[in-house]
């Protein structure tokens, strides 16, 4: 299936539209694994709906033997894996996608062998699928590579209670992603677990997390709305002048995504926190052509949807930080240089952890074909551009149902024209 998109010209209202945005899948799998861990059901409606939330919600109800395929949910299978781990009685085939046995799961699972985690790969050495039997786990003091992934080091924070010696944990380098460790650490503290934060030396970091029990703080609340799916809108207002107002943010945010307000000012899109836990995003009329450059470390997620914005406005920009791309869902790496260039933008790829763009142009076909790579990322952040390209083809359009199932109604609700077939 395809999604041919569109925007007629002259569909920029001056009202803000009003997208009621998805809750962050971030925030909900920290609290199933954590409410799961305490022994609580959580409230359906307090947490994502989507795909990813889906299949923790189905992994963690299939019992303690169970073959469990979990798809394309790459933090349930961090997440799980460790979960399992310390569960004794549990029995575990955890398996996904043909992408999920592509993705890295080594140093997660050595970390937590070396708790006396049982765990055996039942295919390549390193990747998924694998068979967990769960068991009390000692727990003590071991270290990570805290450069790869954050969702490792998370998963480990997250169990680290229900060690018998509680753990601590010494980062090795600076690690990525770090608001996502901020995130595990904050929802732990909230449900009465406090990790210990210290520096090592002058380029390690330690976490240490004491035996205990999570509590139930009777907090039946929503998480909060997504900051990453709010990129989409900062787009489109970028784009077009459309203002929106986004439901379900504040200031005051656990998630590193947040920082977009930063990353779309010097494009002139303006944020306005408001009382009712949102925000109005509206764009404002500057000359500015300065080549763009960032250091998207502490929010990856963002930098499709960033790249694609500076693309379609024609700025130079040079973007690093961005070494866990090549491992998501997609090379996401890749795959921006690979179908932004069908637009007609020639992208540089540096090293894996960079993406450029001097202003180098080529072609663009009358109706290009999007290709999505299994990846809602590269959907939601690259179907926008209709507005500046004229129509658009994105393939597999229904990959948005991993993290944000009502995009394509909202993109329309925005004045977009969207056609399936």
């Amino acid at each position: 299936m395809n999604a041919h998109v569109t925007y007629p010209s002259g569909n920029n209202g001056r009202q803000p539209v009003d997208i009621q945005l998805p809750l962050s899948k971030s925030l909900s799998n920290r609290r199933l694994i954590i409410d799961a861990l305490a022994g609580i059901e959580t409230p359906r409606h307090a947490v994502a709906v989507c795909d990813d939330t889906d299949a923790m919600l189905a992994a963690l109800s299939a019992g303690t033997k169970a073959d469990i395929n979990i798809g394309a949910a790459g933090t349930a299978m961090r997440f799980l894996t460790a979960y399992y781990s310390v569960r004794p009685g549990c029995d575990i085939i955890l398996d996904g996608s043909e992408r999920m046995r592509q993705r890295p799961i080594g140093i997660l699972v050595d970390a937590l062998r070396r708790l006396g985690a049982d765990i055996t790969y039942l295919g390549r050495e390193g990747y998924p699928p694998l068979h967990i039997k769960g068991r009390i786990l000692d727990g003590g003091s071991i270290e990570i590579d805290a450069g790869v992934s954050s969702q490792y080091i998370s998963a480990l924070l997250m169990i680290a209670p229900a060690m018998t010696l509680g753990l601590q944990l010494t980062l090795k380098g600076s690690p990525v992603s770090q608001p996502y460790i901020a995130m595990t650490i904050a929802m732990m503290a909230n449900q009465g677990v406090t990790a210990t934060q210290r520096p090592a030396d002058e380029c390690d970091y330690c976490i240490t997390v004491p035996p205990a029990m999570y509590r139930d703080n009777g907090g039946s609340g929503k998480v909060e709305a997504d900051w990453s799916a709010a990129s989409y809108w900062y787009e489109v207002t970028a784009l077009t002048g459309r203002p929106f107002t986004l439901k379900g943010l504040s200031r005051h945010s656990l998630q590193g995504d947040s920082c977009l307000n930063e990353l779309f000012l010097p494009l002139g899109v303006k944020t306005t926190y408001n009382n009712d836990n949102s925000v109005t995003i509206t764009r404002l009329d500057i000359e500015n052509d300065a080549p763009f450059e960032a250091d998207m470390q502490l929010c990856p997620d963002l930098a499709q949807t960033v790249v694609a914005t500076y693309c379609a406005l024609r700025r130079r920009f040079r973007i690093t930080g961005l070494s866990t791309l090549p491992i998501k869902e997609t090379d996401r790496l890749e795959a921006l240089r690979c179908e932004l260039a069908k637009l007609g933008y020639r992208l540089t790829v540096d090293h894996g952890d960079t993406i450029t763009w001097d202003g180098s142009t080529g072609d663009t076909a009358t109706e290009p074909e999007i290709a999505t790579y299994n990846d809602h990322r590269m959907a939601m952040s690259l179907a926008p551009l209709a507005a500046v390209k004229g129509r658009l083809s994105i393939i597999n359009p229904e990959v948005v149902s991993k993290s944000y199932p009502d995009f394509w109604q909202h993109l329309a609700d925005a004045g977009f024209q969207i056609q399936l077939s």
